[in-house]
């Protein structure tokens, strides 16, 4: 089943104060730290069963948390990550939770962390089977990853997944301009981490791609 690390996706950190949308937004922190660390300094089946337990977290947050769509994006990404992990058939189920959930993280609010759903959505439909395995369709991805760029022209992973979209269609001229304005994105406060694991990632694109 070809679902790969295209599929491996990060979020800008939420916004809000005050009583309940602070506790919110250290739910959605502790989401989006915990993805780091688990993604980024984990390997093996270390790397599997923190995912599994954190799909869990994300699951208990997004039900206490119904109407806010950074719960549903992340824990979307989460499980995107997770099947990315995991591989084969068995990551099936994973991927087709992570885009009902981003799904709704869309119907609720597309501009929650300036467009992430958009840009975890695409990422998912270029990186899955089609029919009848999955739902993979790259014109469907080309679509969501521009919606994504248009909430959020200048973001890391906007411009990140656009480009390898755009190396699986081998369009690498296309995709060496926007790995080179992913590289050029202003750090993210308080996620030092995601920021350091993305810039690696552009990095190895950019040595794949060159020359071509």
């Amino acid at each position: 089943m070809k679902i790969t690390r295209g599929i491996i996706l990060a979020a800008m950190l939420a916004c809000g104060s005050g009583g309940v949308l602070a506790d919110l937004d250290g739910d959605v922190r502790h989401l989006q730290e915990r993805w780091a660390e688990i993604n980024y300094q984990l390997e093996g089946k270390t790397k599997l069963a923190a995912f599994e337990q954190l799909v869990s977290e994300a699951d208990a947050i997004t039900r206490a948390n119904p109407n806010a769509a950074e719960t549903w994006i992340w824990s979307g990404i989460i499980k995107s990550t997770y099947a990315g992990a995991k591989g084969g058939l068995g990551a099936l189920s994973l991927v087709k939770a992570s885009k009902a959930d981003l799904e709704r993280a869309l119907e609720i609010d597309p501009s929650a962390l300036q467009g992430s759903a958009y840009t975890s959505l695409g990422a998912l439909y270029y990186s899955v089977p089609g029919w009848p395995v999955a739902f993979g369709d790259d014109d469907k991805a080309e679509e969501l990853l521009k919606q994504a760029l248009s909430v959020n022209p200048d973001g890391i992973d906007s411009n990140y997944f656009y480009a390898d979209y755009l190396i699986n269609e081998k369009r690498y001229a296309e995709a060496r301009t926007y790995l080179e304005k992913a590289q050029q994105a202003a750090p993210r406060p308080g996620r030092e981490l995601a920021d350091s694991g993305r810039q690696g990632e552009i990095a190895a694109k950019l040595r794949e791609i060159a020359g071509k």
